[in-house]
């Protein structure tokens, strides 16, 4: 079961992936259409001003469209064969779906759902593929896809009779999930009004949990990396409605610009952003672990711990992945990981509470083009605090791993024995260690499950799963 859904974790991974880029995007050209910071080239009507609207309107493709993406980039990960069609099926169905609740919901005034209602706001409605129907956000998205997937793995491959042969495969799953959505339909219609209701109370009760939710969050958010549950901690609150709505990743975006120009407090305008400062210490706490490793490395590893490090740190520092470097030390020294997450919650924590809010969950770019820059005129003194908080923080990391290392003799890169090769580790070498690799197979073949036997004689005639390209 932990395989599936930390399985179903990583495949989430494939529509977040887009945000980083268009989010840069989206933040550059609100930085250039920003009067303050540009001047009146920037004014509404010059053509400076119309060559970044048209970029901006590029940029926000994704995030206009994010319960689509996510609903038709599950499958990518999730299903077993024919991802493509796969994704197709998505598509189709997750449509289909918004189509069904668009329409009991303009049949049928028992639901309590106003249609006429302009979509967005607080209405509880949104525009999906061109289509208004309730706001189920990523949670509609994610459900449906995942119950096309299971359809999908179950009967793509279902043999029917020659003269239905045209519908076998992808039309066959379309028929049975068409069949399944109006149930799905129905129920949303039904349940989802009064869920949003809950969602709503749920983001009063964060406004108010001031430090305390921001702790919780930012150390969930790092210590459950290792299961992969992770992601379902984040979610909600970056690409979710856990927060705000439509989550924070797009409110910022959307709100960018009024932040920028404004000169109230930013913790005063978007006090849920404190849910995004997560990114903090992949860029500050990068360092710090890094420069520690570096420092009680043998002295004739040093040169080889540098060249290590250096790429691994520049990766965690730029774009906001830490997986090289964190699994390093989880491998070697669970203890100095669960170090990590209370000091990243802490100083995520501590920022918070002097007032640093914004979209911080990713790297230096994201830091850089959709916080700083567009900040810095106007909300200079918070991005200072931040970034002497987050130095503080670099020293603080740096001299406990360095004492927890020393005291403990921890075998970081570079003080290995010298028998021992010199490495970074990554998630399958931790999943290795764990005896979480195999173990299925393995289970499968002593079973006797005999297409399991005879896939492993194949694998190893071909060299073993490191020697397969692709499948």
């Amino acid at each position: 079961m932990m395989k599936k859904i930390q399985r179903f974790g990583g495949a989430m991974m494939a529509p977040v992936l887009l945000f980083a880029f268009t989010g840069i995007v989206v933040g550059i050209a609100s930085l250039f259409t920003n009067p303050q910071v540009m001047g009146s080239i920037a004014n509404e009507g010059t053509n400076w001003y119309k060559f970044w609207f048209v970029i901006s309107e590029g940029g926000w493709t994704v995030f206009r469209q994010m319960p689509l993406l996510f609903a038709i980039g599950l499958p990518i990960s999730l299903a077993n064969k024919t991802n493509a069609r796969a994704c197709l099926e998505a598509f189709a169905l997750y449509t289909t779906y918004n189509y069904f609740v668009a329409a009991m919901l303009a049949q049928w005034s028992f639901f309590g759902v106003d249609m006429s209602q302009e979509a967005g706001g607080t209405s509880g409605l949104a525009v999906i593929a061109g289509v208004k129907t309730l706001d189920t956000n990523l949670f509609g998205a994610i459900i449906i896809s995942a119950i096309v997937v299971y359809l999908h793995n179950k009967y793509f491959d279902k043999k029917l009779p020659d003269f239905l042969g045209v519908f076998q495969g992808t039309v066959f799953v379309y028929i049975i999930g068409f069949l399944v959505m109006i149930p799905c339909a129905f129920i949303t219609a039904l349940c989802w009004p009064k869920v949003q209701i809950g969602i709503n109370n749920l983001q009063q009760l964060l406004k108010v949990s001031g430090p305390i939710g921001v702790w919780i969050y930012t150390f969930l958010e790092r210590a459950l990396i290792p299961t992969g549950l992770h992601h379902f901690v984040y979610t909600p609150f970056i690409f979710g409605p856990a927060a705000v709505p439509g989550g924070i990743q797009t409110y910022w975006v959307q709100h960018i610009s009024q932040f920028a120009q404004s000169t109230k407090p930013l913790k005063e305008m978007f006090p849920q952003g404190g849910f995004a400062l997560h990114g903090n210490s992949k860029i500050f706490g990068s360092v710090g672990i890094a420069l520690a490793m570096y420092s009680t490395a043998k002295p004739e590893n040093k040169k080889k711990v540098a060249g290590l490090l250096l790429p691994v740190l520049l990766t965690a520092i730029v774009s906001g992945i830490t997986e090289p470097l964190e699994f390093t030390f989880l491998f070697i020294a669970p203890v100095l990981f669960g170090l990590h997450a209370v000091l990243a919650a802490t100083m995520s924590t501590l920022m918070y509470m002097f007032g640093v809010v914004g979209n911080f969950g990713g790297g230096f770019l994201d830091f850089m083009f959709l916080n700083w820059i567009p900040m810095f005129k106007n909300h200079s003194g918070t991005v200072i605090t931040q970034i002497v908080i987050g130095l503080i923080f670099t020293c603080i990391y740096f001299i406990l791993f360095r004492f927890l290392i020393l005291k403990m003799d921890l075998k970081t890169p570079g003080r290995e024995d010298e028998d021992e090769e010199m490495k970074l580790y990554t998630k399958a070498d931790y999943k290795a260690k764990h005896g979480e690799d195999g173990a299925q197979g393995a289970a499968a073949i002593a079973g006797g499950d005999e297409y399991a036997q005879k896939g492993a004689i194949i694998l190893e005639a071909l060299g073993g799963r490191e020697n397969i390209e692709e499948l």
